[in-house]
């Protein structure tokens, strides 16, 4: 669910603060909105979130939530540079890959096969602009460290 609002971050921000190759944010752009076709097929909408908070799934789901906005919110000042897709990217990465959480889920699967390794080429390799991978490194770092602590 977090992930989400991040890609809807992503999409409204819609700023190239970066030289960028434009290949290379054509790219991204498109990963982003199969990873969030992908996101969308698997949740469901924000409002059923809301509406269904006594749960107690649901309220762990929100639990989590909140605890994920917190830690970023207390390591971000306004103003700082931010890549909601690549955090997006670790996020997930970290949760189904190296975790291994929901390893009997059809997510599980989705995300362990998604292309990665070619959105981290893509974001931190190929790049001739240092300053966009540095952004991406800290985004990847942040990402891991939040999973990490929620685990």
């Amino acid at each position: 669910m977090f992930c989400r609002d991040l890609i809807q971050a992503y999409f409204a921000e819609n700023e190239n603060l970066f030289d960028i190759d434009k290949e290379i944010l054509i790219f991204v752009n498109d990963e982003i909105i199969k990873l969030e076709k992908a996101i969308n097929y698997v949740i469901q909408p924000t409002r059923y979130y809301i509406d269904n908070g006594r749960n107690s799934r649901i309220k762990a789901i929100l639990k989590s939530y909140n605890y994920i906005n917190r830690l970023i919110s207390k390591d971000m000042i306004i103003g700082d540079q931010f890549n909601p897709s690549m955090l997006c990217y670790s996020l997930l990465t970290t949760w189904f890959s190296e975790l291994k959480y929901e390893n009997n889920s059809k997510e599980f699967i989705y995300f362990t096969i998604y292309p990665y390794g070619d959105i981290y080429d893509k974001l931190l390799l190929n790049l001739n602009n240092d300053e966009y991978k540095f952004l991406n490194i800290a985004m990847l770092e942040k990402g891991e460290s939040i999973m990490l602590k929620l685990d």
